[in-house]
């Protein structure tokens, strides 16, 4: 069995490049030994069948920003908790407001998007499947997101390959 603590786990802060979109990072998974080698020498990789069939992260975000732009996953499954903080989720049908204890699921093609919408930290956790041959798309601007192997990996388009924040901030 291997075990951590998440207060061990190193936080990796993130922002888009104009500041619009923020948020710091625990990849527990990772901690727990995706990607590298466990004790009995067999390999945790992102690779089916190796791999676990879920991640799991802890994220903080700053009052006033989104996680990220508003999009949707095609085959990805992603569950939230929310552990303190207030958020606006915003999904295809509006927007609904969050706070401790509470929980939701977006499955693939629902769109979605998360905003602190206190003036305190949000924190919470999220769940997802992270499965193979992963695509995305960004409805306000029109652009999809191609995974050729991993996440670092991609390529986005529109209409002709463009960067991640075009139309975006």
């Amino acid at each position: 069995m291997h075990k951590v603590n998440i207060s061990d786990v190193k936080e990796n802060p993130w922002q888009s490049p104009k500041g619009k979109y923020a948020v710091a990072f625990k990849g527990i998974s990772e901690a727990l030994g995706r990607g590298r080698e466990r004790e009995s020498g067999h390999r945790i990789s992102g690779d089916a069948p190796e791999r676990p069939p879920f991640d799991l992260e802890w994220n903080r975000m700053p009052p006033g920003k989104p996680n990220f732009p508003f999009h949707a996953h095609s085959a990805q499954w992603e569950m939230y908790l929310i552990v303190s903080g207030k958020a606006s989720v915003r999904h295809e049908d509006g927007a609904t407001e969050a706070g401790p204890g509470d929980a939701f699921i977006f499955g693939p093609n629902e769109p979605h998007q998360i905003t602190n919408s206190g003036d305190v930290d949000l924190i919470y956790y999220v769940i997802a499947d992270n499965p193979v041959g992963e695509s995305g798309y960004y409805p306000d601007s029109k652009k999809w997101k191609v995974n050729k192997t991993s996440q670092a990996d991609r390529v986005v388009i529109k209409g002709h390959e463009a960067d991640y924040f075009d139309g975006e901030e």
